[in-house]
């Protein structure tokens, strides 16, 4: 293929009879067990549905995991997790806390990346949230300085990574979404960011999203990975005019399309027009299509929709440009 590849930034929505599975096992009324053969059964679910709409680049979907930060962190050594912390409005989660020397005991991803990966032919992204969101959403409770903290914790990522890489995957994603709300530590992300990615061959990528890019473009595009995903459709694009602006985009760039805020499905010509303006300055060749950041939030029908549109958009732009499918 000669670009224009689809994608997704990672996590699609849980049914809500795996989220009542999930409290029911929290609170001891479901047996492990049948609790990880209905995460199974969804992650299936969606491979299959990625597989039929004819996605590029699949994700495992998410269906195994709760909150991006707590989720790494219950599975690590030196982290322990608080009880509940108001994020804003009336969402709360629970926050972890850095007691001890960070080390990575078992696998986080590998055994899910290894099970979707073996539904498709198509290649299956591996997805980790990066070492300086996890250390940001984190309390530090151990470590001198945050800086220590953010290094700590991108050595145990980048187990990780290498794991994934060593299974065959082809893909890896580095989510970063906190790295645009404090500028002055963009730095530090990039530093974190090579030693997660240090000698790895795979694509790399990472997400950053909803924040001030203005104070982090285009230094930005030194940290250390082959594709950047951004959203774009919720801001209308605006993010193309400061690079048209300020300085050329010189990475790969993933390009969300469709509002994952909105319940409202984009047209296709909504769709279209959007693809366009980012080949305005992105050629092909390095332009990836996606939504603005993961569908957890959307509803299983309005999720499949936009997804859907995405596809078909694509492919009619693929068919107008003459760039064709290998």
């Amino acid at each position: 293929m000669e670009g224009l590849w689809t994608t997704q930034v990672g996590s699609l929505p849980k049914p809500p009879e795996l989220m009542k599975a999930r409290t029911d096992f929290a609170r001891g009324r479901l047996p492990q067990a049948d609790f990880e053969a209905m995460e199974r059964q969804h992650t299936r679910f969606w491979m299959e549905f990625q597989n039929d709409l004819g996605l590029d680049i699949a994700v495992d979907a998410e269906m195994y995991r709760g909150d991006m930060a707590t989720y790494f962190a219950e599975m690590m050594d030196g982290m322990e997790i608080s009880g509940l912390v108001r994020s804003y409005g009336n969402r709360y989660y629970r926050k972890p806390i850095a007691v001890g020397p960070l080390q990575r005991v078992k696998p986080f991803t590998l055994d899910w990346w290894q099970y979707a990966q073996s539904l498709t032919d198509k290649p299956v992204k591996g997805m980790i949230t990066g070492p300086y969101t996890m250390a940001e959403w984190s309390y530090n409770s151990f470590y001198d300085t945050q800086e220590e903290f953010v290094l700590a914790m991108a050595q145990v990522l980048h187990e990780e990574v290498v794991a994934l890489e060593e299974a065959g995957a082809k893909f890896i994603q580095i989510d970063e979404p906190a790295v645009s709300t404090r500028p002055e530590d963009l730095p530090l992300a990039i530093r974190a960011m090579a030693v997660v990615v240090d000698g790895i061959s795979a694509t790399t990528g990472t997400h950053i999203c909803y924040g001030d890019f203005e104070a982090i473009y285009p230094k930005m595009l030194d940290i250390p990975v082959d594709v950047i995903d951004l959203e774009m459709a919720n801001s209308d694009y605006d993010l193309l005019d400061l690079f048209a602006r300020q300085a050329p985009f010189t990475k790969r760039l993933a390009m969300g399309v469709v509002d994952v805020h909105s319940h409202v499905i984009e047209t296709k010509d909504q769709v279209k027009a959007g693809i366009y303006r980012g080949l305005d300055v992105v050629p092909a060749d390095r332009l990836y299509i996606d939504p603005d950041c993961g569908l957890k939030t959307r509803t299983v029908d309005e999720a499949q929709a936009k997804l859907s549109v995405l596809v078909e958009a694509v492919g009619e732009v693929r068919q107008e440009l003459g760039l064709e499918n290998a």
